[in-house]
């Protein structure tokens, strides 16, 4: 436990919530309290735990899933996910007040970092289940603090108090995102198309749902309302290490076996890949249990470096 508090968890203490009672916390020595005396110590890595005592955590990504998905944001094979989710945060905040960002399942907070970057008045939450990647999180960025929690259970942070809420390639928790957000508040949620890495998926039996969108909508459409979703495609050129590690980073990491690991070291020493992406933008519902509006996605070739055109053929690299 660190002598005092992390400067970046006292500033954001008073928008926490006790994972107990629900009551605000505070900095308090080297603790974060609420008023009814429960406590929650960081720890030596400058994330702090809010859990209720006796309740079984959540089984977050282990060390090495977080230092696969770390070797390929450091690569920069994610830059045109992360480019896309900072576009939306500047255009969806920029008449609201985003002071607080909460990105649910934020995994090292490279995503949520770099939104921060543009957004210089806000502080960011990134919450995971994950210990080994919560480490990472609460250096990624001096404005954000590092919770660890479970998101089927409660979110740790106070009514109406986040302006932009991000989940990325996460689980969901349609209720607690729309509690915390205020109600001019944004949720964007990115979630991989179903040719996202079809090219890897011979090598494990993970495959995505052709209907994940509509189960997206079914899961959220009691609460919010979609405002927007975009496709954003690019291709990856990956060696075979890097491969390995797209793999590895993901939900088919806990499916692997010896014969999907002898089929990553038998691909060729390079390989093209497709990396495909919905991000879908999310208004809190003005009329609770309305379906929400379903507009077509606008379609996106970050490679190119220019929009996609429907109904011209994507130039593919070779």
């Amino acid at each position: 436990m660190p002598s005092v508090i992390p400067a970046v968890l006292a500033r954001v203490a008073a928008d926490l919530r006790c994972p107990v009672c629900a009551r605000p916390l505070a900095a308090t020595g080297r603790a974060l309290r609420c008023a009814r005396a429960h406590s929650f110590d960081p720890s030596r890595h400058g994330y702090l735990t809010l859990t209720a005592p006796r309740r079984r955590r959540a089984a977050g990504d282990g060390a090495a899933m977080v230092a696969a998905r770390g070797a390929v944001l450091d690569a920069k094979h994610l830059a045109p996910l992360t480019e896309a989710l900072v576009a939306t945060a500047v255009r969806v905040t920029a008449q609201e007040d985003a002071r607080l960002v909460v990105d649910a399942g934020a995994g090292t907070g490279h995503h949520l970092a770099a939104v921060l970057d543009v957004l210089p008045n806000a502080r960011g939450v990134a919450f995971d289940a994950s210990a080994a990647a919560l480490r990472q999180a609460a250096r990624a960025h001096p404005r954000i603090a590092a919770i660890g929690g479970d998101v089927w259970h409660h979110v740790p942070v106070g009514d109406a108090a986040a302006g932009l809420v991000l989940n990325v390639f996460a689980p969901r928790n349609a209720d607690e995102f729309a509690r915390v957000l205020h109600r001019a508040g944004t949720l964007v949620v990115a979630t991989p198309a179903t040719d996202h890495l079809q090219e890897l998926a011979a090598l494990h039996r993970v495959r995505i749902d052709p209907r994940k969108r509509e189960r997206l909508y079914g899961e959220l459409e009691r609460v919010f309302e979609l405002a927007d979703v975009r496709h954003v495609a690019w291709d990856l050129r990956l060696t075979r290490l890097e491969a390995a590690a797209v793999v590895h980073m993901g939900p088919a990491a806990h499916h692997l076996s010896p014969t999907v690991e002898r089929r990553l070291r038998a691909l060729p020493p390079t390989l093209a890949v497709t990396a495909a992406v919905d991000v879908h933008v999310f208004r809190r519902s003005r009329s609770p249990r309305r379906p929400a509006r379903r507009p077509a996605p606008r379609r996106e070739r970050r490679d190119a470096g220019v929009p996609f055109r429907p109904g011209r053929p994507a130039q593919r690299r070779a």
